[in-house]
């Protein structure tokens, strides 16, 4: 299939395309051809969209072909595109960093291309960096995981917003919401309580695309519209799973190992704003959640509420690192089992609650990080409150359905 450059701009910027058809479960037995990422669909088209252009690229490990080749290798060996800089996020740009880290400055060994540290610079800071680069197009190619505190988006905004500053375009490939793009779910943030894991007010688990996401930025949220572009994937429906994509995984940091880790991530990441562990030092982060002093009793009571697509196994695990290091606590694993039927977000408020009642020594983070997580106090109000499942996960509704509205026109696929 041939795109022109005409083709890529058609439609706001967004490649107008038609996806083959896709089993609703959107399982593995799909029948269809893989998806073709932003990336191949740009390449395919001999980088036409880019022509003529200095181009920087914001990317991590992620950014890899469907043969688990580096975009940024890739780019840099052909020359129909001129490839000046690469921009890292938190992590880095070749991913050698833990959370809350990045590379700094340097100068990539394979490629000899310099790179820049993006990780927390934002406005007028985070321009100067772009304007420094020499670069005319900034590109983003990121895979996302799906949740509103998983800062590669915020990395996007903030690139948006900066690229605009420094009289920049910029350009984004999509990938898929590896969690599938179904429906947004959770509480939405309230912008009192704005930060890198939270800059404006979606929802927790918001089903978008970041193709569709800096569409949603650029319209409602960005002071001054950036010059955006977006490429779309083919062959990606809303009801994908990860494994219906036909894509290589690459972990998008390192306590995201595989898809299952994404599936519930957006849930169980509450559990950092608490003094359990979130299993982070364990080979199942997110899936094993547990403390010192916890045993059957709260597998007990998640399985007794009957959650949908899930069931919980009383578990034991010593970290490695982060909380309770070499130490072995009791707790609980995930077990998700109708991925369809499973909703996180719920999933994790239910379990915040049961943790509460079951052990005696339940506490919140001593900073409220809970309150940055879910975007409010009113999470952590209401379950101190004695408040239940249905009534903690029903005091978000009507915030909700407003975001589910304001999102609904930014879609891409179907």
């Amino acid at each position: 299939m041939e795109l022109s450059r005409r083709g890529l701009l058609a439609a706001g910027g967004a490649l107008a395309v038609t996806a083959a058809p896709a089993a609703a479960s959107g399982g593995p037995e799909r029948a269809h051809a893989r998806v073709r990422t932003g990336f191949e669909r740009l390449a395919a088209d001999g980088y036409a969209l880019l022509a003529g252009e200095r181009v920087g690229v914001v990317t991590n490990p992620t950014g890899v072909t469907p043969d688990a080749r580096h975009l940024v290798d890739v780019m840099h060996a052909d020359e129909r595109v001129d490839l000046v800089a690469v921009f890292g996020p938190e992590h880095g740009f070749r991913g050698t960093a833990q959370a809350g880290g990045s590379e700094g400055r340097h100068d990539d060994p394979a490629t000899g291309l310099p790179v820049y540290d993006t990780y927390l610079k934002s406005g007028q800071a985070l321009a100067d960096v772009f304007t420094a680069s020499g670069v005319d197009t900034v590109v983003f190619d990121i895979q996302d995981v799906g949740a509103r505190f998983y800062t590669y988006i915020w990395t996007l905004y903030d690139c948006m917003a900066a690229a605009e500053l420094a009289g920049k375009r910029f350009v984004v490939l999509d990938r898929p919401n590896p969690v599938s793009g179904r429906e947004a779910l959770g509480p939405v943030l309230d912008r009192a309580f704005a930060t890198f894991v939270g800059r404006e007010p979606i929802a927790q688990a918001h089903g978008m695309t970041v193709a569709e996401l800096a569409l949603l930025f650029n319209a409602e949220f960005l002071a001054r519209p950036v010059e955006l572009e977006t490429v779309r994937m083919t062959g990606w429906r809303r009801a994908d799973l990860f494994d219906a994509t036909g894509l290589p995984w690459v972990p998008p940091s390192p306590n995201v190992p595989t898809p299952d880790t994404a599936l519930v991530y957006s849930g169980t990441c509450l559990f950092e704003g608490t003094n359990l562990s979130e299993g982070r030092g364990t080979t199942r982060p997110f899936e094993l959640l547990g403390a010192e002093g916890i045993d059957r009793r709260w597998a007990e009571a998640a399985n007794a509420l009957e959650l949908p697509g899930v069931r919980f196994r009383e578990a034991y695990f010593a970290p490695v690192f982060s909380k309770f290091q070499g130490r072995t606590v009791g707790g609980v694993q995930l077990h998700v089992h109708d991925r369809v039927a499973f909703d996180p977000v719920r999933t994790g408020i239910a379990l915040l609650v049961t943790a509460r009642r079951s052990w005696s020594g339940f506490a919140w983070r001593p900073d409220h990080w809970i309150d940055k997580l879910t975007g409010s106090t009113r999470v952590r109000t209401l379950i101190d409150a004695g408040a239940d499942t249905d009534e903690v996960t029903g005091a978000w509704a009507e915030d909700l359905a407003a975001f589910r509205a304001v999102r609904r026109e930014h879609l891409l696929y179907r």
